[in-house]
């Protein structure tokens, strides 16, 4: 009798979990499981504003697939996802062609959602991958070095434009804050000489959080030097900064800069809409156990699944706590879905939110209530960090790529 295969799509936070606890829940007859995924190694998605600021290297976020899951177990394909063929049971793949699946887990991740503004797709730079941070660390650099060598200087290539005040605009926010300094002093460059502006379209940044604690983060980024335009959003990218306005209003302000990276919203990965899945914004709204309505055989998770809160019937926020806890759910539950019998929907288990403002700072809210800020809460935001590598990899994965080590540094 064959066994049934199990595919993953995605080596993020949901394909990696996934990978990994799967095989400590079936017997090794139970299933074949199969991961797919474009790249070789899994990177930390939550530290990516450090390197595109500069302030950690690309190098520490990543870890090589092969080093974290149980190759004897799962057998790992190196390749780009083109299709899934949902009628079919199979997957396109685009070096290996297609590959069958009895259950398939979707765990593709996000895209930059750029809502169609005038030359944002082809003029700003976004924080998706860790190639994509290399670019943005990069670029910055190479203005400050370029303006360095200016024999007439053109002020505005060394701002920075930060469109969103979400979650990610605003870390990476903080981190810019500490780079810039010493970016300033390597370059024989004068701080004021630096604007970093951030657009935000709503009242105010990270809305997830309190006034309390939104008040001393945008107190503690100003005094490092950052602006903030809440309210406002980017109407057009241009070659030398954006255009900007409320948005109903028709009087606009231009912002010069050399350097504009977007971070104001992102969706599903395309490839599930190509698929012909219903979605919204690349998501798909999936059942109380993360399955597609209709297929029992695909559970879709992370960044691609829409899971309703069932006290406020909207979905819960696409974080990464909740993807490691989707994945975990199904790693439990994936035996009695291949003996067809009924599981217990999945229950979200909020653990709290905290934002990282730069090197020793931070906001956050932890089991419900309880506050924390400065010092306390960056010391939390590392602790979540170190929190997955245990989970995922066991104590060797956290002390060769944990950040508790770096709290003196």
């Amino acid at each position: 009798m064959n066994k049934p295969k199990i595919l993953i799509l995605g080596a993020g936070y949901g394909g990696m979990i996934s990978a990994t606890k799967i095989p400590k829940h079936l017997g090794a007859n139970d299933a074949s499981i199969t991961l797919v995924n474009k790249h070789n190694y899994h990177y930390q998605a939550t530290w990516l504003h450090e390197p595109a600021a500069g302030t950690l290297p690309a190098d520490r976020a990543r870890m090589l697939i092969k080093d974290v899951i149980d190759t004897n177990r799962v057998n790992f394909i190196e390749d780009t996802v083109t299709l899934i063929k949902k009628d079919e049971n199979k997957v396109v793949l685009e070096k290996t062609g297609e590959v069958d699946y009895d259950y398939l887990i979707v765990a593709l991740g996000f895209e930059s959602a750029t809502f169609g503004i005038k030359g944002l797709k082809e003029r700003a730079l976004t924080i998706e991958d860790l190639n994509s941070v290399r670019q943005i660390r990069e670029h910055i650099e190479y203005q400050f070095s370029r303006y360095h060598n200016m024999e007439t200087k053109e002020d505005h290539i060394l701002n920075i434009v930060v469109g969103g005040g979400g979650f990610t605009g605003v870390e990476f926010l903080g981190e810019l804050a500490n780079r810039i300094p010493e970016l300033c002093r390597e370059y024989d460059i004068d701080r004021q000489q630096v604007r970093v502006v951030n657009v935000e379209g709503s009242p105010t940044i990270l809305p997830m959080f309190d006034k309390d604690l939104v008040a001393y983060a945008i107190q503690r980024l100003e005094e490092k030097g950052v602006e903030f335009k809440c309210g406002h959003v980017i109407k057009e990218c241009q070659e030398d900064g954006v255009i900007i306005g409320r948005r109903d209003s028709e009087e606009t302000e231009k912002i010069k800069a050399g350097t504009i990276v977007w971070t104001g919203g992102v969706r599903g990965n395309h490839i599930v809409e190509d698929s012909g899945f219903e979605v919204v914004r690349g998501r798909v709204t999936v059942t109380e156990d993360l399955r597609v309505p209709g297929y029992d055989n695909i559970f879709i998770i992370g960044d691609c699944a829409n899971v309703p809160n069932p006290e406020t019937e909207r979905p819960y926020p696409t974080t990464a706590q909740i993807t490691i806890q989707e994945a975990t759910y199904l790693s439990k539950n994936i035996k009695k879905a291949l003996n067809g019998e009924p599981v217990e929907p999945f229950i979200f288990n909020d653990m709290g939110t905290v934002a990282s403002l730069g090197h020793g700072d931070a906001i956050g809210i932890i089991f419900g209530k309880t506050k924390l800020k400065g010092t306390s809460a960056a010391a939390m935001k590392k602790i979540i960090d170190d929190r997955y590598l245990l989970k995922l990899g066991g104590v060797g994965l956290m002390l060769k790529k944990g950040k508790l080590n770096l709290l003196s540094k």
